[in-house]
């Protein structure tokens, strides 16, 4: 649940003689976009640069650096009136554009009548289309929210560029465009060597310190925010990282989450890292979208997140910003097409319109398609993409997707889930195809010694269920789990292996709780066949179950031999599987006659 305007409050943080950070503190989940799903709050990072005067002695305005969204504005412009009288002329360096983030700055140019804006070139674009329009349902028509001042003179930055401020602080602004942020400014200033990074390394969780205490405590937090928003656009983002490594770093400070003083490099290296599987990847995804108010952002978004779970390249490409070679590169080399589209004023926007017909001229018909978009009053859009492709000879890998508005948690979660079917698709074709193409031979890593050695180690096979969330929120999942091993005798506890591209993982994350049953010899059958087959997108996988509740509310099967009820301390990624520790909190016998039931393979090369 999204929490109201009276959780959120503004802090005033010092970094320097005339420099403090605004820190904007949501303690709950601020909005039901992917990247939010770990529930951990949310912080908004503001850099603000007092008035004062230069080491020539010429005048300076104050400079703001990434003001937040709207979901702050009460409190932030409360604080920020404190700092900055109304009649200043005010300059703020706008890193990142939508809707929510222009809301705020209408605010401020009706408070500070002598606002500048400083935007990239793609930056000052999307101001100017933003700055009068209003995302259905958000205003009645003649409301005072309806109303906007006219837009502030802005200051373009084309290319990197350094200024003068008060105080000997000296501000480089460097533009690092992606297709999901194509305006994003990075700021840098060079006495304190703070960069000011906008949405890269950042994390969603509440922290009232300036900077994170080391890395384990956020590496979790800021790979996940890697995982939903920047995976899709790995070869973007690498080359980001590199213009960094000429930079006099010495403290990352992003638009959320703490800062990173001590270990920024490791961090360079851990995105370097986490984007080189992406490049590994055999198969791809072309995400081809436009998004007016970010809601059909937030649907590819969370179909990315699915498809890069099973291992599988997502190409993601804004097509407002997309070169038409780009995009013609991408969709020649893609195994499988995504297309996006808000509806505006019954029409799909231009680019998205462009983008329909190079698929339609150049696009591989042996390839799966999907269609899905937002919309506020009608879904013409959509219908035209489905229209054309269909009629195009074009097969399509799921239903056409159509959100009103924005998706809710229910639709983000069937949204995963149907981003990582796609996923499971294009890697069993890949597979059926090598077997073809060796003449239906035995798999040579499975007839290899060592695997076939592997598959002796024999687990308990068990059934692990979580659920998350009260009421309409709750998310549930489960899986078969037979990788899992005592770990530690005090406190108790164990480890199980989670597929990376199991829906159940998103639950499982350090503190969330879960419930391991463990199957009993002889009535294994039915539980394995159950939460063995497949489940569509977004189906609930206890419908129609009789189950028992756990002391933490985690179901339990009653055909089990026993249950434990354990909470994750401990992640660690091993391949195309997460290891989890997890600590023993309840359990208990069903059966104390019964002996658990046991996993035998042949070979280490699957399960």
């Amino acid at each position: 649940m999204a929490p109201s305007g009276q959780d959120r409050r503004v802090i005033q943080l010092p970094i320097d003689p005339g420099l403090l950070c605004l820190r904007g503190l949501s303690p709950r989940r601020l909005r039901f976009e992917v990247e939010y799903g770990l529930e951990r709050g949310t912080s908004a990072n503001s850099f603000l640069f007092a008035a004062g005067a230069n080491d020539a002695g010429q005048p300076m305005p104050p400079v703001l650096i990434h003001p937040p969204g709207a979901s702050f504005a009460e409190s932030f412009l409360a604080e920020l009136g404190t700092l900055v009288p109304t009649d200043a002329a005010l300059k703020v360096v706008v890193g990142h554009v939508n809707p929510n983030r222009v809301a705020l700055l209408r605010q401020l140019a009706s408070r500070w009548p002598a606002l500048m804006l400083v935007a990239s070139n793609a930056g000052a674009r999307l101001l100017e289309e933003l700055w009068n329009q209003q995302q259905p349902g958000s205003a009645p028509e003649g409301s005072p929210e309806r109303l906007s001042p006219p837009l502030p003179a802005i200051d373009i930055v084309k290319q990197e560029a350094c200024r003068q401020l008060a105080g000997g602080h000296r501000l480089c602004l460097l533009p690092v465009p992606t297709p999901r942020w194509p305006g994003a400014l990075m700021a840098f200033e060079e006495r304190t060597g703070l960069l000011m990074s906008g949405k890269f390394f950042a994390a969603h969780l509440c922290s009232e310190s300036f900077a994170e205490a080391n890395r384990d405590s956020t590496e979790e937090d800021r790979r996940y925010f890697y995982d939903c928003l920047m995976a899709p656009m790995a070869r973007q983002v690498e080359s980001v990282v590199d213009r960094l490594d000429d930079l006099p770093i010495r403290t990352i400070a992003p638009g959320h989450g703490p800062a990173i003083a001590e270990s920024w490099r490791s961090l360079l290296a851990d995105y370097r890292r986490w984007g080189a599987a992406q490049g590994r990847a055999n198969l791809s995804v072309a995400l081809l979208y436009a998004s007016a108010y970010g809601n059909t952002a937030a649907i590819a978004d969370a179909l990315a997140q699915g498809v890069s779970r099973t291992g599988v390249r997502v190409e993601s490409i804004n097509c407002e910003f997309a070169s038409a070679e780009q995009l013609l590169t991408t969709i020649r080399a893609c195994d499988a097409l995504l297309i996006g589209s808000p509806t505006l004023g019954g029409h799909a926007p231009t680019p998205i319109v462009s983008a329909l017909g190079t698929v339609l001229a150049e696009g591989d018909r042996t390839k799966p398609v999907g269609v899905f978009g937002s919309f506020g009053w009608s879904g013409e859009a959509i219908d035209l993409l489905e229209s054309k492709l269909r009629d195009g000879g074009f097969n399509f890998a799921f239903e056409p997707i159509r959100v009103k508005f924005s998706p809710d948690l229910a639709t983000l979660r069937t949204l995963e889930e149907t981003g990582t079917s796609l996923g499971r698709l294009l890697e069993t074709e890949r597979r059926r195809s090598q077997l073809r193409s060796s003449g239906g031979g035995l798999n040579e890593s499975r007839s290899n010694p060592a695997i076939q050695a592997l598959g002796r180690v024999v687990g308990s096979l068990c059934v692990l269920t979580a659920r998350k969330g009260e009421g309409e929120q709750s998310q549930s999942g489960a899986m078969v789990a037979s990788w899992v091993s005592q770990a530690s005798f005090s406190p108790p506890g164990f480890t199980v292996a989670v597929a990376k591209d199991r829906s159940v993982e998103t639950l499982l994350h350090v503190g969330d709780h879960f419930a391991l049953n463990v199957l009993a010899a002889g009535r294994e059958r039915e539980p394995m066949k159950r939460f063995l087959r497949p489940f569509p997108p977004g189906a609930d996988r206890f419908a129609g179950l009789e189950t028992q509740t756990s002391p933490g509310g985690q179901p339990l099967l009653p055909e089990a031999v026993a249950w434990l009820e354990a909470s994750v301390k401990q992640r660690m990624e091993c391949g195309d599987h997460w290891v989890l520790y997890a600590q023993v909190q309840h359990g208990g016998l069903l059966d104390a006659k019964a002996t658990t039931a046991v996993h035998q393979r042949r070979n280490g090369g699957s399960y």
